[in-house]
């Protein structure tokens, strides 16, 4: 029979395994505490988490709130508000198929050779066409192509070579190649504005350049020393080749017509309004021409060396420096200057009216005020009231509008 175990020896074996119990048993509270105290960590770092969305929502709650009270105070105010529109994309799907190449053709000896190319966008089912009247003039010949490749031959309908706008019509074109643009009001543009000029820059068809209105109101060079007023700068790329189409906004609407750069300037492009498309393009078709509301005179603004010279106390308003024979402004009696004065370096003529208001509704401060005015609103034959002040006192003249001369 085997002996029985000392009682010291069962004690020792009852003690150690007693210790590795303990041991086992402590390691598994440790993990336990370290998974513990991970979590609770894992915990703090969202809660640390999800107070900070919280805030960066509040942030946006308030600022959206912001938002919409300046709405509510626009809502019962004049001033335009911008709205959402479509994307570039869907504005380019929707429209390139309304926008045409233009291809102008002079007479050689060896028959029509294509000389230049420019842009155009439909106007109507007509088959009429806008595009500028530098694109077209002098042609001998016009072809259109459309977008699939389709190239037909148009004639000019109608040009204002003062506003720079022309329509042309297509001869026999397919009518499902006809997509009439929708004109928007150039009115309601608002600088900083998304815009997008739609073209054929360097004959490259179709293309598209996206950018703002960097600003309104802007004057271009006419002949005969006219201005083309109430342009619209943008800073989209615009190049040879983009004259004459459309300058798009963001609802799809057609809002100008690209028209002419500054030479070496980077993003300073300029197009013709929608609103004086829609004013002049009917009477274009219908008569060829556009019927310009004419004063008669030529002026130079008001800045402060002249009024001293004048011994005028303002500094708004523009001086009449010539008056055209015979022209609405002669037979109104509005007087020119006739003081040669040297004032900066520069020669002025002096003594004139001096233009300050029309219609008791235009404050002029420059004469471009004046011409504005009475391209959106007057017609030949209207009747303008010029307040003007002559030797020191405010006068009212009734002057009835003729026709601007032709070129």
């Amino acid at each position: 029979m085997a002996a029985e175990p000392e009682p010291k020896s069962r004690w020792m074996y009852v003690s150690f395994v007693l210790i590795v119990i303990l041991i086992a048993q402590l390691g598994l509270f440790s993990y336990v505490m370290i998974d513990f105290q991970r979590t609770i960590s894992e915990l703090q770092d969202k809660q640390d988490s999800i107070h900070a969305d919280l805030a960066s929502l509040n942030i946006s709650v308030e600022s959206l709130g912001s938002y919409l009270n300046y709405l509510n105070e626009l809502q019962g105010s004049s001033v335009s508000q911008p709205s959402i529109g479509i994307t570039p994309v869907q504005i380019y799907d929707l429209s390139q198929d309304s926008v045409v190449l233009i291809t102008v053709k002079w007479q050689t000896l060896s028959g029509l050779e294509p000389i230049s190319s420019g842009s155009g966008f439909i106007y109507d089912r007509a088959g009429h066409i806008i595009t500028n009247n530098h694109v077209v003039e002098d042609a001998d010949a016009i072809d259109v192509t459309f977008s699939d490749g389709t190239t037909v031959h148009a004639e000019l309908v109608g040009a204002d070579p003062y506003i720079d706008l022309a329509v042309i019509k297509v001869d026999g074109g397919p009518s499902d190649l006809l997509h009439p643009l929708p004109l928007g009001r150039s009115s309601e543009l608002l600088v900083g504005e998304s815009v997008m000029a739609i073209g054929n820059p360097f004959g490259l068809s179709n293309s598209m350049s996206l950018g703002i209105v960097s600003q309104l109101g802007r004057e271009l060079d006419a002949p005969r020393n006219y201005k083309i007023v109430d342009v619209i700068q943008v800073d989209a790329a615009i190049n040879p080749g983009n004259s004459g189409g459309p300058l798009m906004n963001m609802h799809g609407e057609v809002v100008g017509v690209n028209t002419a750069i500054i030479e070496g300037s980077v993003g300073v492009g300029f197009a013709i309004p929608s609103d004086t498309v829609r004013r002049e393009v009917p009477q274009l078709i219908q008569t060829g021409q556009y019927m310009h509301p004419w004063i008669g005179v030529t002026s130079v603004d008001l800045e402060p060396g002249i009024a001293e010279a004048m011994g005028l106390n303002i500094t708004k308003g523009t001086i009449v420096v010539e008056v055209v024979a015979e022209s609405p402004a002669d037979v109104a009696g509005i007087k020119a200057g006739n003081q040669t004065t040297v004032i900066g370096g520069r020669i002025f003529t002096l003594g004139g009216d001096v233009i300050v208001g029309v219609d008791d509704v235009v404050t002029v401060r420059k004469l471009i005020d004046v011409l504005v005015y009475i391209e959106r609103n007057k017609n030949p034959g209207d009747t303008v009231a010029l307040k003007i002040i002559r030797n020191g006192e405010l006068l009212s003249v009734d002057v009835t509008l003729g026709v601007r001369p032709a070129l």
